[in-house]
């Protein structure tokens, strides 16, 4: 009776730990997006995204406009670009942004095009093997509302001090995608803290890839 007791007792626990863990990670991930923090920073951050032939893709564009709007308001003095290439492309998704923001009013001495990665993983990996952190260490992430929390997690990671300034408008802004992202992102950000690098495709395989 006693052990039946106790193991009745560890199962609920262990049930109720299943359930508040998804449940953590889903609130923290909506709460991120829908409450911005930035602060003035060393560096604005953007995310890659697909871009078509050197010109940004529509998740793109609304990352870069958002970059725009916190730069003129004196959030950063620099700017990083993520993002390789798909194979066979002529063009990265950091080059082509650093290309799109010189267009738009950044001056190209202000930015740094990092053309390596294919995942958010990757990419702030190459940010963070490729950039003084001493002199860059906060930075603000412009990327996707429900994409904040799981790139914020990963900067920090790698020894940054992140904040995230989600995009406000286009196709991945919050008005315009559903529950389903907020779940695939939660999902992605699970799979990468329980199976840390193991876990990258697997968490941008289940993320929404716009």
């Amino acid at each position: 009776m006693f052990l039946f007791k106790w193991f009745f007792k560890f199962l609920t626990f262990l049930i109720v730990l299943l359930l508040a863990i998804p449940t953590f990670a889903l609130a923290r991930t909506w709460y991120t997006a829908n409450n911005e923090t930035i602060r003035k920073a060393d560096a604005i951050v953007v995310m890659g995204a697909a871009q078509l032939d050197g010109r940004p893709g529509r998740v793109l564009e609304a990352r870069l406009k958002e970059v725009v709007r916190i730069y003129e308001k004196d959030f950063a003095a620099q700017v990083f670009t993520l993002g390789a290439g798909a194979p066979g492309d002529r063009f990265t998704e950091a080059g082509t942004s650093r290309a799109w923001l010189a267009q738009n009013g950044i001056p190209w001495r202000s930015m740094t095009a990092i053309k390596i990665g294919r995942d958010t993983y990757t990419s702030i990996e190459a940010l963070a093997s490729n950039v003084d952190k001493q002199r860059f260490n906060s930075i603000i992430i412009v990327t996707d509302p429900y994409h904040c929390f799981r790139s914020i997690t990963m900067a920090k990671d790698f020894g940054f001090d992140a904040s995230c300034s989600p995009v406000r408008t286009g196709i991945a802004s919050l008005d315009k995608v559903g529950f389903r992202y907020l779940l695939r992102e939660t999902g992605a950000y699970l799979a990468y803290i329980t199976l840390g690098r193991r876990g990258i495709h697997i968490s941008d395989h289940v993320a929404w890839k716009l």
